[in-house]
């Protein structure tokens, strides 16, 4: 049983007589106060999606849950409901705009490396790789010899996302996004 100062992002833990899925957690540390760092998770019940916020201390033990992740790739849009396809037995698994919002800005039918999460053979939620491929729809015309500088400007991609990117990136450029930090890493291997 892990404290809950080990629990990560997208961990599945067993509270109050359910699984939720972990999707935020924000660590403070009260001042003047004898003991450990507090831990507010946002947690959604992977059955009825129900949203949770909780605080725990940091050596309040949780059981994790039973996770599985299989490879998946993003096949269509239904609706309101996303349609991934598991990459070894092609199950379609249909996920919630909603409950995998944050996700989606970075998920275009390219997207490899993404694993959708199930617990009890239910999808509850997405693993992205740690940087992803988009193309850049909308940014202001390229500067000629700006590579030199540092100085950025937004860039909106295909999927939404909007990042800053270096002066000397143009419209139609495939880049690489790091997805933890929502921030542009370099031009996409050709």
């Amino acid at each position: 049983m892990p404290k809950a100062s080990d629990i990560k992002k997208n961990a599945a833990i067993e509270y109050n007589g359910g699984v939720y899925f972990v999707k935020d957690i924000e660590r403070s540390v009260p001042q003047g106060r004898a003991g450990g760092s507090l831990y507010r998770m946002r947690m959604y019940n992977v059955v009825t999606g129900q949203k949770v916020d909780e605080t725990f201390k940091d050596v309040d033990m949780l059981n994790l849950a039973d996770l599985v992740r299989r490879p998946a790739m993003f096949s269509y849009l239904d609706g309101d409901e996303y349609v991934f396809m598991d990459n070894e037995d092609y199950t379609p698994y249909n996920m919630n705009k909603e409950s995998i919002a944050e996700e989606v800005l970075f998920i275009d039918e390219n997207t490899q490396g993404l694993q959708v999460i199930l617990v009890d053979g239910s999808p509850v939620g997405l693993d992205l790789p740690s940087s992803v491929e988009l193309d850049i729809v909308e940014t202001d015309p390229s500067i000629k010899g700006a590579s030199a500088t540092s100085r950025t400007k937004p860039a909106t991609l295909s999927t939404g996302l909007i990042v800053q990117v270096p002066e000397h990136i143009s419209n139609g450029e495939r880049i690489k996004v790091n997805t933890e930090e929502k921030r542009f890493m370099s031009r996409a291997d050709k």
